[in-house]
């Protein structure tokens, strides 16, 4: 079997992280994967890139151009929204024509248009769409936070100036939806229940089969290692608690870094003794790390964006917990790294990261939003939860539900599951 694995990026982003390991994990068990992505990376044989590059970023500009007309040329909210008006017509390809299914990912910013999504399913070859977020079941947006206009008809968008209209941008796009989905079947995979759930929610993709599969994770890659060499790999101190809190962009709001800051303001008053204070660290993995150092009342280490993986497995390793206060999330790869490498993780109860972390087993979860019970979590994998116990329990939980062998088992099911159907 050929499985073609489509995304935007190859190594940047959630998303293309994990479309890279599903790719890994289907060719060691006998499936020839290949990915196609707009922004090649690196020389792997497994990756091809589009052709015409510089059609490619026109395409991407082209995008980025009418959103922010329709934005009335304000800046906020031009990544939060994405409208495929443009995209490259990847049904001509030899990557696309070889393959027996397209497994489609996180294919925004000017790589597929609506009508080439159309081509593809009237290609007749099965189709797997991977959801990383809610764009496949809205109309513009990737997050929905409190919005639920998804569940009936996406218009009068509260991320469009003035707050839209019935017939505004969100409106447009989600007819231009219905009629790319009209008549075809495409098989939803959300990387968590959560995601599922809401998928099943909504009207645009009512009729359409929705199951829910983790992403994988190479359990030889991230894995229990020495602390102390970690620590010296990355030039943090040997001695001491460090609290990681990692993203691609540190700033980025929906990543939670001012509840983070203020739990750990908390922390800081409720242990004031100085042996406590100076035992306490944070370790900031990720772009604009700087930017907020010197906002946390303890030791602040900016690691900055890294893309070595070695490094990145380090940090993980270095740490001592891991938290990540998202106001929104699907699945993060994050939580699933650090449990790899033994490190208790501490998030709100959002999208799924309930289902990774077990309350008080492998980490904990805090209530959404609240400062106070995440620096309870956070003060729990510290000094409360028995280490030993707490590094098993992630371990364990990881292997029987994100190791490459058994999600690509899963996947595997769906392709044959859906090219049966195709023949019948």
């Amino acid at each position: 079997m050929r499985v073609l694995i489509v995304n935007t990026s190859e190594r940047t982003g959630g998303a293309a992280v994990a479309a890279g390991r599903l790719t890994d994990a289907l060719c060691n068990y006998g499936v020839k994967a290949k990915m196609l992505v707009r922004d090649k990376e690196t020389q792997r044989l497994t990756v091809s890139a589009l052709p015409h590059q510089k059609r490619c970023q026109w395409h991407f500009l082209w995008e980025r151009f009418v959103i922010w007309w329709h934005l009335k040329f304000r800046r906020e909210h031009l990544f939060d929204i994405d409208i495929a008006c443009c995209g490259t017509d990847i049904t001509l390809l030899p990557e696309f024509q070889e393959a027996d299914v397209i497994h489609l990912h996180w294919v925004n910013q000017g790589m597929l248009s609506l009508k080439v999504i159309r081509r593809i399913l009237d290609s007749g070859k099965p189709v797997v769409w991977t959801m990383h977020d809610m764009w496949p079941a809205t109309a513009i947006c990737h997050l929905t936070l409190d919005c639920r206009r998804f569940e009936s008809a996406c218009q009068e968008c509260p991320l469009l100036p003035d707050g839209g209209s019935a017939n505004d941008l969100a409106a447009r796009v989600w007819r231009k939806k219905q009629q790319m989905l009209e008549g075809r079947n495409i098989s939803f995979v959300a990387c968590s229940q959560w995601l599922a759930g809401e998928a099943r929610k909504s009207s645009l993709l009512k009729g359409q089969h929705i199951e829910s599969i983790p992403n994988p994770i190479d359990t030889h890659v991230y894995s229990l290692g020495s602390k102390e060499e970690a620590r010296r790999l990355l030039g943090l101190p040997v001695e001491g608690r460090i609290i990681l809190f990692a993203s691609q962009r540190v700033t980025n709001q929906y990543k939670g870094m001012d509840y983070l800051i203020e739990a750990c303001r908390q922390l800081a008053v409720q242990h004031q003794h100085p042996k406590e204070h100076d035992d306490i660290m944070v370790a900031i993995l990720g772009g604009h790390a700087e930017e907020v150092s010197g906002q946390l009342p303890f030791r602040a280490y900016p690691l900055g964006y890294i893309n070595d993986e070695r490094r990145i497995v380090a940090a993980y390793q270095a740490a001592d917990v891991f938290v990540l206060p998202s106001l929104s999330e699907n699945l993060p790869n994050t939580i699933m790294e650090a449990m790899a490498c033994g490190v208790p993780c501490v998030g709100f109860r959002i999208g799924g990261i309930p289902e990774e972390i077990d309350h008080r087993e492998n980490g904990y979860v805090a209530n959404y939003r609240d400062s106070k019970d995440l620096a309870q979590g956070i003060w729990w994998a510290l000094s409360e939860a028995n280490h030993e116990e707490v590094c098993k329990a992630c371990q364990q939980k990881v292997v029987q539900y994100y190791s490459q062998q058994s999600v690509a088992r899963r996947y595997l099911k769906v392709y044959e599951n859906i090219s049966s159907h195709r023949h019948v």
